[in-house]
């Protein structure tokens, strides 16, 4: 595919360094780095090999701007596919500004989130799945979730898509020629190896669904709340998880009133963690504010630790709480566990997903906690060396996979006529081919790279 346009964009972090990075790429590129490219030695890009590099001077209108490296690469050997021209010069802000201001003034035009990354799955060089691999590898902050995301880079995922993709095609074809050409020497259908087929396809399916959760939770990171009444040790717990005082912590009820937010790596996997203000009823204005918002919360968390008072009898705010977290994924944290023990461990136990007794004062039961947040989330057993599902786009595709070989099956149970099923067939065939980008509508793939960063 030809873009009339060639665009730049800053390809390095907004901030000062060693080194920016101010990328062209499109038909033009060549002749627009020629314009601001100066050197004691003659050079025509259009001439020089791919993938070599040329020191010399970038220049706006005959005016020095910076040193600078001038790397060449020729379509469609480039991350485009096109014609591609990487300058890397000082990594002051103001000076790669300043460069990427003369390549726009030689006609290029600014970049648009994502588009370095669009064009190569546009012509060719990435399929949808492989494209988002890219913003995962950029957001990876963990060892297994960057090695997942370099996985489906390489093409973990679009091989188990198109794998499964084309064993449904094998039979949609042969049942199509079999229904259109009844004179022709078709071999029959066999209904059994029919329904082996779709299974098969269906398992595939549903064990890349069956990952989804533990594979998000590493690549992507949990919303996890701690909750529980005033007093309980929730901020306690937060600094205990950050690993520095980031809650105020004191002995008077009602301390925390807003929501303090962190991001804290657990193992490998990254929670972003809100402390909320205890729950209870109060008259103060200021209080409840931060309870409404603690609720709010509650409700929108993947993950919730609700922290018990252990050296407490389970008061009824306890118990209207573990309520509240009915339905949701939830690891109670029995607190204080350096005092005597007087909470009612049976029903906390009865009511959640996992009970664990710690004293974040001390730090005691820190690695209980870890192991029952892993084995809550199922990230214990996570392999990155195995196809998965990274984000809910795709998520969503197969689970219309799924549903549509479900009538499959259905159809062929019942004995519906084979091309009402063949319907079926091509349907979760035209979900799994939209997961990979083959038959993506172009909403689809805007809304895709929307979310990338400018520069990739």
């Amino acid at each position: 595919m030809i873009n009339e346009t060639t665009i730049a964009a800053v390809a390095t972090p907004q901030a000062a360094g060693g080194i920016g990075i101010v990328r062209i790429s499109g038909k033009d590129a060549f002749s627009i780095a020629q314009k601001v490219f100066s050197s004691k030695k003659p050079l025509l890009f259009s001439q020089s090999e791919g993938y070599k590099a040329h020191y010399g001077w970038v220049c706006d209108n005959g005016t020095a701007v910076d040193e600078a490296i001038f790397l060449v690469f020729k379509a469609p050997h480039s991350y485009t596919g096109e014609d591609v021209v990487e300058i890397s010069c000082h990594g002051g802000l103001f000076v790669v500004k300043r460069v990427l201001q003369a390549v726009l003034n030689a006609g290029a035009v600014p970049a648009e989130a994502g588009e370095f990354t669009k064009r190569a799955f546009l012509n060719g060089r990435l399929d949808l799945s492989k494209a988002e691999a890219v913003m995962s590898i950029i957001g990876a902050q963990g060892e297994r979730a960057a090695l997942a995301a370099l996985n489906t880079l390489e093409g973990a995922l679009s091989r188990e898509i198109n794998d499964t993709a084309q064993l449904l095609i094998s039979e949609s074809a042969h049942i199509a020629a079999w229904v259109d050409y009844p004179d022709e020497e078709i071999e029959d259908i066999r209904t059994e190896n029919l329904l082996n087929a779709v299974y098969s396809a269906r398992e595939k399916i549903s064990l890349l669904l069956s990952r989804f959760d533990s594979g998000r939770a590493v690549m992507n990171g949990v919303d996890a709340v701690i909750v529980g009444r005033p007093n309980v040790g929730k901020s306690t717990l937060m600094n205990l998880l950050s690993g520095y005082e980031r809650s105020i912590v004191t002995s008077f009820e009602g301390t925390t009133r807003d929501v303090v937010e962190e991001t804290v790596a657990l193992g490998d996997v990254v929670l972003h963690l809100s402390d909320t203000a205890g729950i209870r009823e109060t008259e103060n204005p200021v209080e409840s504010i931060g309870i409404g918002l603690a609720k709010k919360r509650l409700e929108r968390a993947e993950l919730v630790l609700a922290v018990f008072d252990g050296s407490e009898p389970l008061t009824d705010a306890d118990k209207e709480l573990l309520c509240r977290c009915k339905g949701k994924k939830t690891l109670a944290v029995i607190n204080k566990s350096d005092l005597i023990r007087r909470i009612d461990f049976d029903f906390i136990k009865d009511n959640s997903d996992r009970l664990v007794e710690i004293s974040a004062a001390t730090g005691s039961g820190f690695e209980q906690l870890k192991n029952a947040v892993f084995e809550i989330l199922g990230t214990q057993d996570f392999n990155p060396g195995v196809a998965m599902l990274t984000n809910e786009r795709q998520r969503s595709c197969c689970i219309r996979a799924v549903k549509w070989l479900d009538e499959a099956l259905d159809a062929l149970q019942n004995g519906v006529t084979l091309d009402a099923v063949n319907v079926c067939i091509d349907s979760a065939v035209e979900a799994l081919l939209e997961l990979t980008g083959k038959k993506a509508s172009e909403a689809v793939v805007d809304e895709v790279f929307a979310q990338f960063c400018v520069g990739k």
